[in-house]
């Protein structure tokens, strides 16, 4: 081994210290002596980038998504999103079945907010044909907006604890949402794709124990999300893992065309429930919560605050449901939308979800086109995502709540 006096009489400048008989550069020394200056360690500290594959299998991702990920060693440069796995020409098919059959493709668009898909299809095509509804369907219509928003919410409570290493808040959320999902099926007769709102009004009127049921949900769950903010919100991991993570500021989240809980979380108060109210939302009271900082957490208390808003406003309605018809158009008669373009849109769980008609007179559109919020929603990973870790990934993405048959429409 060659001691450290020969090295400074036969080395150069680069090698002139041996430690545990490994050279060490004049520039490391100054380095390990915290000597140097951040111009210095970035030029010394250079490393070769790479690409990872983040699915489409990856247990992380919602759906069959594949996240391209240039990397700096630990560090995520870029995030790529590649679309596609699920494409099903829903657009496409659009053009070759009646209007009415076209509330089946919305409701396996976002799954979980399948209602709200049935409505913003239903709205468009009553608007087209300047359709006039009672109160007893607009109401109806909003409380079970209001319920598969909260049930939508709770899936998304669940799943994010276990993205981020926590299962009881999984169960926790499946165990609750159930008793939702327990009130459509009864009504409705379906648990997930429903199909209850059509052209001109409901498929069914509720069920006789509709009323009493909702309002023993509300009393059973008001006092569990406080349990949800203990368990889970007040957990300081999930607060290390969420806080400061993954942030939007409210120009990106405006430039990239974000909307709902995400745009509001980044301190953007737009709600089309407040802004350009549908159903009966303008005779309700409710607050549109908004965040900060637009990071991961901020994401996590606007959705729990839209649950306690989504209570007070069910709380407003279920105990005044009109009397009257169900449906105001002839069951089973063709519709056929007047020659030109019409645009509806909604407020779902995910955000914005728009429908676009452009119809010849005929029994099919001629065009139609799903504004969906999840595509948008989706690609500000892109921003959010950049200079962290695959860890904070991870919960970035969790807390996008991404439906992905949404985007691969």
């Amino acid at each position: 081994m060659v001691s450290s006096e020969m090295a400074s009489s036969v080395l150069p400048n680069s090698l002139s210290h041996t430690r545990a008989g490994i050279h060490i550069s004049s520039l490391d020394e100054r380095i390990l002596k915290g000597q140097t200056d951040s111009k210095e360690r970035a030029d010394r500290e250079t490393t070769q980038e790479y690409f990872v594959n983040m699915g489409p299998q990856h247990p992380s991702t919602h759906g069959v998504l594949r996240l391209v990920l240039r990397m700096d060693g630990e560090t995520v440069r870029d995030v790529i999103p590649v679309l596609g796995y699920v494409h099903r020409g829903m657009e496409k098919k659009a053009e070759y079945v009646g209007y009415r059959q076209q509330v089946h493709f919305t409701d396996r668009l976002d799954y979980l907010s399948a209602v709200m898909g049935n409505w913003a299809m239903s709205s468009a095509i009553e608007k087209a044909m300047k359709t006039e509804l009672n109160d007893r369907i607009e109401t109806i219509r909003t409380i079970v907006a209001e319920l598969t928003r909260i049930q939508s919410h709770q899936l998304w409570w669940g799943v994010l604890g276990m993205d981020l290493g926590a299962f009881t808040p999984f169960l926790y959320g499946f165990r609750d949402r159930e008793k939702i999902t327990a009130i459509f099926e009864e009504t409705m007769g379906g648990r997930l794709t429903m199909n209850y709102i059509q052209p001109g009004g409901l498929m069914f009127d509720i069920h006789p124990d509709f009323v009493a049921n909702v309002k023993k949900f509300i009393s059973y769950f008001k006092p569990l999300i406080e349990e949800y903010e203990e368990l889970f919100g007040g957990n300081v991991i999930v607060q290390e893992r969420l806080k400061n993570v993954g942030i939007l500021d409210a120009k990106s989240a405006i430039s990239l065309g974000v909307t709902g809980p995400i745009l509001r979380a980044s301190g953007v108060a737009h709600d089309l429930r407040k802004l350009e109210p549908y159903g009966v939302y303008a005779k309700t009271k409710f607050n549109v919560p908004v965040g900060t900082v637009g990071d991961c957490w901020d994401r996590y208390q606007v959705r729990m605050q839209e649950m306690r808003e989504s209570i007070s406003i069910i709380e407003q309605l279920i105990d005044n449901v009109p009397e009257g018809k169900h449906m105001v158009m002839k069951f089973g008669a063709k519709i056929r939308v007047p020659e030109g373009v019409y645009y509806s849109q909604m407020e779902t769980a995910r955000g914005i979800f728009g429908i676009f008609i452009a119809s010849d007179g005929s029994e099919k559109p001629y065009r139609m086109h799903f504004r969906t919020p999840n595509f948008n929603n989706l690609w500000a990973i892109t921003q959010m995502a950049a200079g962290g870790r695959v860890g904070d990934l991870v919960a970035i993405l969790s807390s996008i709540d991404i439906v992905v048959p949404d985007i691969d429409r």
